[in-house]
C-alpha cells in the first residue's frame, strides 16, 4: 500500500464529501453579490491577520478588531454568507478529525504544538 496513493484517495474522498461540495455550493450563492464577495474577502484577510498575529504572541491593533466584528455581525445577519460560514466551519471540523487522525499515527503531539 503506497502512502502517496492513498493520500490522492483521501484529497478524492475529501474532495467528493457532503461537507465540501455543500462548503462549496453555499460558497457560490454566499459570493453571488460583490458586496458579500468583498466583506466576506475583507473579514478572511483580518481573520487570517489576528490568528497570525495570536500565533506570533502579537494583538491586532484595535480598529482592526473592531472592523472585523463589524464585518463579522454584518455577515451573520445575511443568511446566504452564515450559511457558506457554518458549511465552512463543518469542512474544517472534518479537516481536523482528519490531521488528528494523521497526527496520532506520527506520534504528533499537537497539544505540544499548540502551546505558545
Amino acid at each position: 500500500m503506497n502512502p502517496y496513493d492513498q493520500a490522492h484517495a483521501l484529497a478524492r474522498a475529501i474532495r467528493e464529501s457532503e461537507e465540501y461540495t455543500e462548503m462549496e455550493r453555499l460558497k457560490a450563492v454566499a459570493r453571488e453579490s460583490s458586496t458579500n464577495a468583498s466583506l466576506l474577502d475583507e473579514y478572511k484577510r483580518l481573520q487570517f491577520r489576528f490568528q497570525a498575529k495570536a500565533a506570533a504572541g502579537e494583538t491586532m491593533p484595535e480598529d482592526d478588531v473592531k472592523r472585523m466584528t463589524q464585518i463579522g455581525t454584518l455577515l451573520q445577519f445575511n443568511q446566504d454568507v452564515s450559511a457558506y460560514l457554518l458549511a465552512e466551519f463543518r469542512f474544517q471540523r472534518m479537516l481536523s478529525d482528519i490531521f488528528k487522525i494523521l497526527a496520532e499515527t506520527a506520534d504528533v503531539d499537537l497539544d505540544m504544538l499548540m502551546q505558545g
